[in-house]
């Protein structure tokens, strides 16, 4: 092995050579498509199905289902023989699985995602869900045991349907028609609808920044309905289009208007095939509607029955694979641009955060860090391998960190001398996704022309694992790698690099680049570039002082591999797959463009190992991409827990990797929506998220990126990044942003325990650690919209400012008046309006969090510059008490690092009737103390006990009712600690 050829260096001769294709690919192109199907592009003649054959189990049933005429072959050839598999999985979960019966379409294997085995008891007569069937036509339907006279969970019956046909809800699209709604199976095309109830709370199905809110409009109450495309692009996160990843799951809210109560349920489609997802409620319907159309694969249904929103979410992840551990320090203030162009601006960025005593726990590296845009790389001029060597080994001196990108395509070397070895060695154990005639697939990104790994490959995870660890011996000690571009995204239509002269295209540059735009109310040609609040003592705010009017973005088995007559490159029927971003030109690209899917990305008729095609498995490309790096850095840093964040997504990626929302705006609107996504990826188990603070594209000024980092101080991944040509954006930049992010950052390291325990709850039970206020106030409506608050676990609400020129905002406190809500910074009583808006004080570097009562919050007492040191300061308690008197908490601690996670401690907290108890067990040894109780809602005292021993040295705050006991020393790994007032 030539480690050194890992830098692209072109000094050692080498002879390519392109692998054949694996026997048994049966490899085509799309000149091979010779169908002799007559497609009639509409279903209202498709029969549908009946079922027969019929044989119950302990644990549901099986059956066949014929097609019951003549085929109508809509979008495709009508598949005549079907099989439909009926499993109770448990108390809370249904499975309901329906496929060809030859085994000629493609389902996801369960080795790229592990499935619970069949249940060892039966449900079947326990279950909460109950399956319900009619023979002839064939439909199901999904009842409640517990509520047997509500309407389905999820009803099939055409006569539970509106009538049809239905008119185009869109005139310009004939698409948005509904023809029919029978169960419609081909080898292209398969369609499924159900009726929900009129405008019935829907959230999920993404990933998307849909204009509707977290909120997914159905088609009620003014709104138009949705279209939902499920497949992976690479897109600078547009309205209401289909983005980097595909989420088939969605979580129905729904409201008995009469009982004024809500059950929650979920419905999961585990398909990686492209889609559209409507949800709409047409014309004078007494019900809403959603209809699953799907260009191949099979209907893989799960239910879940909640009855809770977050109980709904962890069954969900009981199915896929709940969420990583994540090491404490990934919970730090991460910092990255694209456009660290040396490593002297990584060190003068290092050292300047440290002299504002702004936080720093890990140091990024954009592409800038690779050599002609390679992976595995560093520029030898601009970062060289000794130097950046030692800087990372300074940070980790500091405990601090450092990741570096890795895109998703690899470099092909240009000529017969050109060294590159992840390049030779993926051709040489035949890693990478081919062409149908067994050539390597060459599209083009950033270094150039470029192959991709092939995840499916038996050689693929050990070629992956050997050139990170190479990268490590050579110097890149990374603490956690980000993963980017991996839709995959390409530059060039199809395989552009087939037979091209290599050298003849060089890398992509950027140099001289530079990014226009500011926020709403920034005007850069009255103001200039500077970003500044006030210029010589005047304010640059151009909005009136309500913050005037906001800028609004808006828009709307082997399966194909081994099937004859089946167009891999343009199925018959098109999913609504989004407008196409020209990212040479920063324009949208005109709209011939539009909808193909092979655009921008690899051509759907390229070939995997194993014989399947990338149309069946491109939506999992980014996930497969995140378990092979998770386990390869599990090899690498054996014992040590891996961090990655990701772009591309699909169902079990949380397993692998964290997210964040991509290529974001440095627009007031986008702070705004990065709550949605945040949201939203709770319901998709990948709860580390958060969004590119300040924003990605464009410019940030002093006010937004004030607002921001302190938003994003309160969420769970939290990291400020821009573009290659704007203006900087580092918090020290601007002082009101040093200041704000300083008060942000030390809050965020306060309530560290409280985080570090949400995710332990949601890595063992998959439950979210950010929540929709209705999650944990389902029965009050007015909540059921609400996406510009949030709650941390169940006892922290925040309310961001998120408009400009502002100093109050206003926010609703959930509970209708039956909570006592504390200010997290006073620790005063609010004066919440109950069931409305409550106008709080919102001045520049101020957020609003608020504490619910019944709370105990276990919190770091001392923050201090990094994770490490914060972790070795003492602790504190933070007592919120209700009217009763009441509350409780628990806190989940140990070493913060290790995988699999070994000793561990729980502290359980009680309080009541004038007593606080600490309860401790486990094997993990706290060494830290807890110092400092403080209890909120209590009488003044008399006398205060710490295990019946009279203790001095506390304070009492009549106007809080705060009773503060500092001077403790209480060790944590003790079995009980019961602190008393009087």
């Amino acid at each position: 092995m030539m480690l050194s050829a890992i830098f692209g260096g072109l000094s050692f001769a080498t002879k390519l050579t392109w692998a054949s294709a694996p026997a048994g690919l049966q490899s085509r192109s799309d000149s091979e498509y010779t169908s002799n199907v007559a497609h009639s592009m509409n279903v209202t003649n498709c029969p549908g199905y009946t079922l027969g054959h019929l044989i119950e189990s302990q644990h549901g049933l099986t059956a066949q289902l014929s097609l019951a005429g003549t085929p109508c072959d809509a979008f495709g050839k009508d598949i005549v023989d079907l099989t439909i598999e009926v499993t109770y999985q448990s108390q809370t979960t249904l499975h309901v699985k329906i496929y060809d019966t030859a085994d000629q379409q493609f389902a996801i294997p369960e080795s790229v995602i592990e499935r619970p085995p069949p249940p060892a008891e039966s449900f079947a007569g326990s279950s909460d869900l109950v399956f319900n069937y009619d023979s002839s036509p064939f439909a199901f339907w999904i009842t409640r045991r517990s509520d047997q006279d509500a309407m389905p969970v999820f009803d099939t019956r055409i006569t539970s349907l509106p009538p049809t046909p239905i008119p185009p809800f869109n005139s310009s699209d004939p698409r948005t028609a509904f023809d029919g709604f029978p169960l419609v199976f081909e080898d292209q095309y398969l369609q499924i609808a159900s009726a929900l109830p009129h405008g019935t709370n829907i959230y999920g199905l993404g990933e998307v920044i849909a204009s509707s809110g977290f909120r997914r409009d159905i088609g009620t109450d003014g709104g138009v309905g949705t279209i939902q495309a499920l497949w992976a692009r690479d897109i600078a996160d547009p309205m209401d289009d289909n983005l980097y990843g595909s989420h088939p799951i969605y979580l129905e809210h729904r409201f008995n208007e009469t009982t004024n109560k809500s059950l929650s349920s979920g419905v999961l489609l585990l398909s990686s095939a492209g889609s559209d997802i409507f949800l709409q409620t047409p014309q004078n319907a007494k019900v809403s509607l959603i209809e699953y159309r799907m260009i191949g694969g099979i209907l893989d249904f799960y239910f879940f029955s909640g009855p809770t929103d977050a109980e709904v979410i962890a069954q969900y992840g009981a199915i896929i694979g709940y969420p990583m551990w994540q090491p404490a320090w990934g919970f730090g203030f991460h910092l990255c641009k694209w456009g660290y162009v040396n490593i002297s601006e990584d060190i003068a960025n290092i050292a300047a955060m440290r002299a504002a005593n702004i936080p720093l726990e890990v140091q990024w590296n954009d592409i800038d860090l690779y050599h002609a845009f390679r992976l595995f790389t560093t520029d030898p001029v601009t970062f060289p391998a000794q130097e950046f060597h030692q800087l990372i080994e300074q940070l980790a001196a500091n405990h601090q960190h450092f990741i570096p990108i890795v895109d998703a395509g690899v470099a092909v070397a240009v000529n017969e001398t050109d060294v590159y070895y992840p390049f030779s060695e993926g051709i040489a154990k035949d890693t990478f996704i081919k062409n149908p005639d067994g050539s390597p697939y060459i599209g083009q990104v950033w270094p150039g022309y470029t192959v991709w790994p092939d995840w499916f490959g038996p050689n693929t995870l050990a070629w992956w694992t050997e050139a990170l660890r190479n990268w490590t011996v050579l110097g890149v000690n990374f603490s956690g790698v980000w993963l980017d571009m991996n839709e995959p995204s390409s530059f060039c239509q199809g395989s552009c690099g087939t037979g091209a002269n290599f050298s003849a295209l060089p890398p992509k540059s950027v140099v001289g680049r530079v990014e226009v735009g500011y926020p709403e109310c920034y005007n850069e040609t009255q103001w200039g570039p500077s970003g500044n609040m006030t210029i010589n003592g005047t304010s640059t705010n151009s909005c009136t002082p309500a913050g005037g009017t906001i800028e609004t973005l808006s828009e709307r088995g082997l399966g194909a591999g081994s099937e004859l007559n089946v167009n891999l490159t343009n199925p018959p029927y098109t999913i609504h797959n989004g407008r196409i971003w020209c990212f040479t030109q920063s324009i949208v690209c005109p709209p011939s463009n539009q909808g193909a899917l092979s655009t921008k990305t690899i051509a759907t008729n390229a070939s995997h190992h194993g014989g399947y095609v990338e149309i069946d498995v491109h939506n999992m490309f980014g996930m497969m991409q995140e378990k092979a790096t998770h386990l390869a850095l599990r090899s690498i840093y054996e014992g040590k827990r891996p961090f990655l964040i990701s772009r591309s997504t699909f169902p079990s990626s949380g397993r692998w990797t964290g997210h964040w929302l991509g290529d974001n705006y440095s627009k007031w609107q986008y702070m705004y929506l990065s709550i949605q996504g945040i949201l939203q990826f709770q319901i998709y188990q990948i709860p580390m998220v958060g969004a590119d603070t300040c924003g990605f594209h464009g410019n940030a000024d002093e006010e937004l990126c004030n607002r921001w980092m302190q938003l994003s101080a309160f969420t769970p991944f939290y990291r400020n990044h821009n573009i290659y040509g704007a203006i900087p954006q580092e918090p020290y930049r601007w002082d009101s942003v040093a200041d704000a992010s300083r008060i942000a950052i030390a809050a965020r390291y306060s309530m560290l325990p409280y985080w570090y325990t949400l995710f332990a709850n949601a890595s063992t039970n998959g439950l979210p650690p950010v929540r929709a206020l209705f999650y944990e106030f389902p029965d009050e409506p007015e909540l059921f919209k609400v996406d510009r608050q949030w709650l941390i676990g169940r006892d922290i609400l925040v309310t961001p400012a998120l408009t400009p020129g502002v100093t109050t905002v206003d926010g609703i406190f959930p509970s209708r008046g039956t909570v006592i809500w504390r200010d997290w910074w006073t620790h005063a009583v609010v004066d919440a309006v109950p069931g409305a808006n409550t106008t709080l004080s919102a001045p520049i570097s101020h957020i609003n969090v608020h504490i619910r009562d019944s709370s105990i919050l276990l919190l770091h007492k001392e923050p201090a510059y990094t994770i490490y040191e914060t972790r070795q300061g003492p602790y504190s308690l933070l007592v919120s008490l209700n009217k009763q008197g009441t509350a409780l908490g628990n806190a989940y601690i140990d070493d913060g690092e290790s995988y699999p996670p070994g000793a561990n401690r729980t502290l359980n907290f009680f309080a009541s009737s004038g007593e606080l108890e600490i309860q401790s067990k486990g094997e993990y040894t706290t060494v830290q103390k807890l110092e400092t109780i403080s209890i909120l809602g209590v009488q003044l005292p008399t006398t205060v006990t710490l295990n019946s021993e009279e203790v001095g040295g506390w304070t009492y705050n009549a106007a809080n009712e705060e009773l503060v006991v500092e001077g403790l020393y209480i060790e944590l790994d003790a079995a009980q600690t019961i602190l008393s007032w009087k």
